[in-house]
């Protein structure tokens, strides 16, 4: 698997794998706002991830956008159902409601520019080209990758 060798360069540090949700794990086009418990799961890349979870060095954590605030338990509960290997604190799912509509790129970027990465490797892995263009120009020693990455 693609990312399974991608991350051996890094078998001797300590990696934090941030994955979005939308169009990485769930499938943008099914389900109604409000009704993200029927997005359909993308179970390859779920299963490849769960995998993931398992090596020793990599610690596992969503990191997803949600326009409401009542999409963080919608969104919570989607993960309890289809990727439970993914520890309830370590969900990070913000809401645009909570932070005055604030662009989806801008809330990812201020979350992982406050992280500490002096100590590990930090990697993300998120289909929006924008999100990733933003993170990239606005922080640094971040890894990041498309969600092609866990497409074999």
């Amino acid at each position: 698997m693609y990312l399974k060798d991608f991350l051996e360069q890094f078998n001797n540090s300590k990696i934090k794998l941030f994955i979005d949700m939308d169009g990485v794990i769930a499938d943008y086009d099914v389900g109604k706002p409000g009704e993200y418990d029927k997005k359909r799961p993308l179970f390859s890349s779920i299963e490849k991830l769960e995998e993931i979870s398992k090596l020793s060095n990599i610690e596992l954590y969503i990191l997803s956008v949600s326009r409401m605030t009542e999409g963080i338990e919608q969104k919570n509960r989607w993960l309890d159902k289809n990727a439970p290997f993914f520890k309830k604190e370590n969900r990070i799912i913000l809401d645009r409601e909570g932070n005055n509509f604030e662009h989806s790129k801008v809330l990812k970027t201020n979350f992982i520019k406050n992280l500490d990465n002096s100590s590990e490797v930090i990697i993300l892995i998120d289909d929006d080209g924008e999100i990733l263009k933003e993170i990239s120009s606005n922080t640094k020693n971040i890894v990041l990758l498309k969600d092609t990455a866990l497409v074999d």
